[in-house]
This record gives C-alpha cells, structure tokens and sequence, in this order.
C-alpha cells in the first residue's frame, strides 16, 4: 500500500524552498511550555543508536496523551478503542515506500531525501479540546519540492487507507469514504505543515495515524488527516470528508478562531489535559505565520 502521489493538472514543474528560521523559535518557545505545564516532565534522551529515546509514562498522567488524540478513526467504527483492531499487515503501507509521480523507477528511500525532525505543536480539536504534541517527521514543502507538482496545481489532497478487511466501520455506507483533507498549495508549502511520522521519541501509533499523518496546527485538528496512503495535486478545490457530511458545520479551512462559535459549542476557550480551561488564540496561536496566508480571501468562511 504505497503511498501515491499524482498530478491532475498540467504544465511545468514547479518546486519552492521555504525559510525554517521561524521553527526553531516555535519548538523553543513551546519546549519550553511544555516543562510550565508539567504535561511532560522528563524526556529520556536517547544514548544508543539502538535504543528508542521515550516520554516518561509520568508525563502523561493517569491516561496517555496517545488515548486522548486517537479518536475520529471512524473507519473501525464509532468505539474510540476501534483504532486498535487495526491489523499490523496495514503497517507496509510505509513512508519509506512514497515515490515520485514523475519517476516510476525511483527506489530509494524517500525518507532519506527529506530533513527528519522533532517539532513540538499545540492541537486544537474542533470539539474545544488541546494538548502540546512533539511530533516527529518531515515539512511537507520539502516532499512537495521533491515530487515537483506541475505549475498549476492549486490544492493538495490526501487521502487515508481503506481496508474493508481491517476495517469494518467503512460498512457505514452514509460516510463518503474515503476520508478525505485538501489544503491550498500554498498552506501545504507553509513552513508549519508537518508530515509525521513518528510522536513522543517513537514511531507514529497505528491510533494516532500510522504510518504517516498531516499536521497543520493552526487548524482544527480534523484537518490533520491520518494514515495517509495517496496524495494528489490538483487545480479544483476538493470537498473533504466532513464538509461533504456537514457543510454548516465543517468548512474546507477549518482555521481556528475564538470568536467564531461551532453551530453548537463555544470556541472561545478549550480544556487541556490537565483539565484546564484556557482561553483559544487566533490561528491556534500561530497567526504570525499564516495570517498572510488569508490576506486575499477574506470573503471566505475561514474560520469553520
């Protein structure tokens, strides 16, 4: 189950390089929250190559942070426990096995050709719930740099695996599977867009989205799609899973904003794990580094 990466459009190949400056003050800055905040207290830094680097399980309290940001796998169904029946043959449906459109051929180890990392982010749900995630993975503008999408493309869309075998909750005939994100190419190139591979020193869970998952922290967290297995890029502007099933309630930007009210819930605050209530930020927090990103679309619902 390779992951795929098509183009719909055509014309010459583009490719961009984003400025990583800014990142290394955001994982500054929110390393050093996460030690305030005493969600993490300790992490056991790694001094073998063989041996995986871990959060201590008092970082997590009385249930981990992996059971906190494992729900909406809807394909096993509606229990939250439902990711686990996940079956361990779906794991070779590796990032090591992403290759580009362009070059069928092509067999080397794209992880290998892209800058692994450690970038620590707050996640927002939609449901006024966050924590501060330390992910581990790639920018998704240096994949698009390396797979060169063709000039036009305008939108990037990733889809999760569907496995009628391993998952039983894509019986659910009123879901439009498979489940489907879009960002705009040019939010896709942001230096914030993070392909993840791996959380808290490990390898990525299959709960939490293996084998490889999209975060975008300055949206609502069901933007940040799962166990991606296809990526296209493409000139029309997709309608994704939850605005095709709610389109009141669930919009093509999902941009977090406290003074934009869910049809049925508040924004204006969220509760962290440590049951806190605390106020939301514009942009999740990040709105110095995507705000000018929606400088030309204000006649958009951008914030649902």
């Amino acid at each position: 189950n390779a992951l795929k990466l098509e183009n719909e459009v055509s014309t010459e190949n583009i490719s961009e390089t984003v400025e990583n400056n800014n990142i290394n003050q955001i994982n500054d800055q929110y390393h050093e929250e996460l030690l305030k905040n005493q969600q993490v207290e300790s992490l056991v830094e790694n001094t073998n190559e063989d041996e995986e680097s871990s959060f201590t399980q008092e970082a997590v309290g009385e249930s981990t942070q992996e059971d906190e940001i494992k729900d909406d796998l809807k394909e096993f169904g509606v229990d939250r426990d439902a990711p686990d029946l996940f079956s361990s043959q779906n794991e070779t449906s590796s990032p090591e096995n992403l290759l580009s459109q362009n070059d069928d051929d092509q067999e080397d180890d794209l992880l290998s050709q892209l800058p692994i990392e450690e970038r620590v982010y707050r996640h927002r749900c939609v449901e006024a719930w966050s924590m501060i995630v330390p992910w581990i993975g790639f920018p998704l503008s240096s994949l698009i740099s390396l797979v060169k999408p063709l000039s036009n493309a305008k939108y990037i869309v990733l889809e999760t695996i569907m496995d009628k075998d391993a998952m039983p909750g894509l019986r659910q005939h009123w879901y439009p599977w498979p489940y489907t994100e879009g960002l705009t190419l040019d939010e896709a190139g942001n230096e914030l867009a993070f392909m993840a591979t791996g959380v808290y020193g490990k390898k990525l869970p299959k709960q939490m989205g293996a084998p490889v998952r999209l975060v975008v922290p300055w949206k609502y967290g069901f933007k940040s799609i799962k166990s991606v297995v296809r990526i296209t890029f493409t000139d029309k502007r997709p309608v994704s899973f939850w605005e095709k099933l709610q389109p009141k309630e669930y919009g093509f930007w999902a941009n977090v904003n406290p003074k934009v009210d869910h049809p049925r819930w508040s924004q204006a605050r969220e509760r962290t794990l440590s049951g806190q209530t605390i106020p939301t930020q514009l942009f999740n927090g990040y709105a110095e580094f995507v705000a000018q990103l929606y400088e030309d679309k204000k006649s958009e619902n951008l914030f649902r």
